[in-house]
């Protein structure tokens, strides 16, 4: 009989966030798959616990996939932990967990924290419903296209950004959110965590006066004015999403939602 995959959330900083039943799960298993083992033992050594790991860093998870899905099918428990935070969330073990559920594995998730459940409740904003993006990509004018898709969501937006481009990307929000409301959050639940909260130019104003290290997840309103369109502008802005791909009928609800125009009358004008 097969073993169980668990996918165990550790803390995302202060160590005390482990879960009861996440320090049971990894006492319990028979081994633990992890990100870095440097980088985990310190957890493990924190908690006294003591078990065989393998590390599936990188490039390493595909390879690695394979000895753990074998350890599984042995019979075998394997507690799957990232750096911080859930396995496959912005981390790696996607992979594993992928190839563990077409091997009709079980697997079992053991939550706990969160950077992005966690900057949400921080940030402010609304939280009804949320598009989560993650990290943005490092070339320019690749980051700029996505937040220019993203600049008609009215859904709460949240990503995650690196130290080093955290600048930059607060620059490109303001080109393209222009004044909108958002909140920066740094080194969640850890010594010198700090939340910004503000327009996105009020956020560049301040996060210049601060010190620029750390994690950060950044949390920005969605599109809330209503702006006046004419038909041409519209039916311009449904060819444009047409040619990205998006069929007829999909482009023009995007569009008409986004400006509050009737769908009907747009897709008919559409059609000419």
């Amino acid at each position: 009989m097969s073993g169980t995959l668990y996918i165990v959330s550790t803390p995302i900083g202060n160590l005390g966030d482990l879960t009861f039943r996440a320090l049971r799960v990894l006492k319990e298993a028979d081994v633990i798959a992890a990100e870095d083992t440097r980088h985990s033992r310190k957890l493990l050594t924190h908690y006294g616990i003591s078990k065989p790991l393998i590390s599936y860093w990188g490039e390493r998870e595909k390879v690695k996939s394979a000895e753990i899905v074998e350890r599984l099918h042995s019979g075998q428990s394997v507690a799957l932990i990232s750096d911080a935070g859930t396995p496959g969330i912005s981390d790696p073990g996607a992979v594993l967990i992928k190839k563990a559920i077409e091997e009709n594995i079980q697997v079992v998730s053991i939550p706990g924290p969160s950077a992005l459940i966690a900057a949400l409740s921080l940030s402010g904003l609304h939280t009804e419903e949320f598009i989560f993006i993650g990290f943005l990509p490092t070339k320019e004018s690749q980051r700029q296209k996505i937040l220019k898709d993203l600049s008609l969501e009215r859904r709460t937006l949240v990503f995650y950004e690196a130290p080093h481009r955290i600048l930059q990307t607060l620059k490109d929000m303001e080109k393209i959110f222009l004044e909108r409301k958002a909140a920066l959050i740094k080194e969640i639940t850890k010594i010198h965590e700090e939340v910004l909260r503000g327009s996105i130019p009020e956020i560049l104003t301040k996060i210049k006066k601060t010190t620029i290290a750390g994690e950060y997840v950044i949390a920005v309103d969605g599109r809330t004015e209503e702006k006046k369109l004419t038909t041409e502008d519209a039916i311009s802005e449904v060819s444009a999403l047409m040619k990205k791909g998006l069929g007829r009928k999909e482009a023009v609800k995007k569009i008409a939602d986004a400006y509050g125009l009737s769908k009907k009358e747009l897709y008919d004008k559409s059609l000419m």
